[in-house]
């Protein structure tokens, strides 16, 4: 494992017990920070817990910089860490160090937008370049919103700890967000490669312990659900050279059974509690997909109808048309598509460019699939879109 792996998978957990043990997530982060740094120019092998290093550098690089100032915080800062020197949860953060973290940011007092960028940022350990793809917009908007939320969970005094029974109605649906975002990153990554599986486990983790935590919330085992069925598709996701396979075209045997069994377990459990939520019917059309040899489309099309009237957004509106194609045909599903908006988002024309094709309109199919490669910032996508419109150039040729 390199530097790079370690930092995606450590950077949560070491700022999640670094805030444990400061009570200030901008020392806490900073801290990290300068441990990895100093990672990068000390280690030439891998200690045996590189997390226990990183945690240990970087309490003790908070100290050094807590006894060059004089302020009363950082006194009382500077105890606290040493106080909690010689404990052992210390060198590995305790069980619910990242929940009480993600709930931190993720209070009713910061803004929406603001909630989710600080803990991608916090938890995900995503770089802000990586948050602004992933929301389409400006990294100097990202910057901004995670510099005002720190500065908010401070100033107001927000409480690092996992809210009370009473609080958790207005606190749980932005964590779930949160979580989801996270897998996202990590199954189709805005830049590098296309798969990062250690953001992808992370967020499964703290999803499993979101439902230890919550066992009688149908939302949190619909997430739960939502990951495991996607992430047990993974595996044939992408060919022997790394090219991107589409879900018609994967190899199902591939595919992992105990994820699938223990998701459709879940997504069974949630209809027993008939309660159904844009969570829990993602998870069931993931179901459907992963329910034999073929995928029972007119099934998931109604999942999708019943989706969209939960959670009428562009991305549902796009996926729904997907499965209008297949059930109702490609021209259906154009129609479908004449209202979405999704500015900057690279599959809009890149399901146009599909629907064109299939209905024989190559010139225009040719014009979508450029577009869609000029918006895609992932190589393993562009690649794939560069090879799509090759294709249909083997057919036709532009006057």
């Amino acid at each position: 494992m390199d530097l790079a792996s370690i930092y995606r998978a450590e950077y949560g957990r070491c700022v999640a017990t670094l805030t444990r043990l400061l009570g200030d997530i901008n020392l806490a982060e900073e801290a990290v920070q300068d441990a990895f740094t100093t990672a990068l120019q000390k280690w030439q092998t891998l200690p045996p817990n590189p997390g226990a290093w990183i945690v240990t550098t970087a309490r003790n690089r908070a100290v050094d910089r807590l006894r060059r100032e004089s302020t009363r915080e950082a006194r009382h800062a500077q105890a606290l860490l040493l106080h909690h020197q010689d404990d052992p949860q210390e060198v590995g953060p305790v069980k619910d160090d990242q929940l009480r973290l993600i709930f931190t940011c993720c209070h009713p007092a910061l803004a929406p937008d603001a909630r989710t960028a600080l803990t991608l940022r916090l938890i995900g350990g995503l770089e802000v370049p990586e948050i602004a793809r992933a929301y389409l917009v400006q990294e100097a908007t990202i910057a901004q919103r995670i510099v005002r939320a720190k500065k908010k969970i401070r100033d107001a005094g927000i409480p690092y700890r996992v809210p009370a029974e009473h609080e958790l109605p207005d606190r749980l649906p932005p964590v779930l967000t949160v979580l989801y975002l996270m897998f996202n990153e990590g199954y189709a990554s805005t830049a590098g490669e296309l798969i990062d599986a250690d953001l992808c486990a992370e967020a499964i983790r703290l999803a499993r312990e979101l439902a230890a935590l919550m066992p009688d919330e149908p939302e949190v085992l619909g997430l739960l659900a939502l990951l495991l069925l996607t992430e047990a598709r993974r595996p044939a996701r992408l060919d022997p050279a790394g090219g991107l396979v589409l879900l018609a075209d994967q190899d199902r045997s591939l595919w992992n059974r105990a994820l699938i069994a223990e998701g459709h377990d879940l997504v069974r459990r949630c209809l027993r509690r008939n309660r159904p939520g844009p969570y829990q019917i993602q998870a069931a059309i993931n179901a459907v997909h992963t329910d034999g040899a073929a995928t029972d489309w007119p099934q998931v099309l109604a999942l999708y109808d019943q989706l969209l009237a939960l959670a009428p957004t562009p991305v549902v509106a796009l996926n729904r048309a997907v499965a209008v194609a297949e059930v109702h045909g490609p021209a259906v599903a154009l129609a479908a598509l004449e209202d979405v908006d999704l500015p900057g988002y690279h599959r809009l024309p890149a399901t146009r460019a599909e629907l064109l094709a299939r209905l024989g309109r190559h010139e225009a199919a040719a014009a979508a699939y450029d577009q869609a490669t000029a918006l895609a910032t992932n190589e393993t996508e562009r690649a794939f879109l560069e090879a799509r419109r090759a294709e249909l150039t083997q057919t036709w040729s532009p006057t």
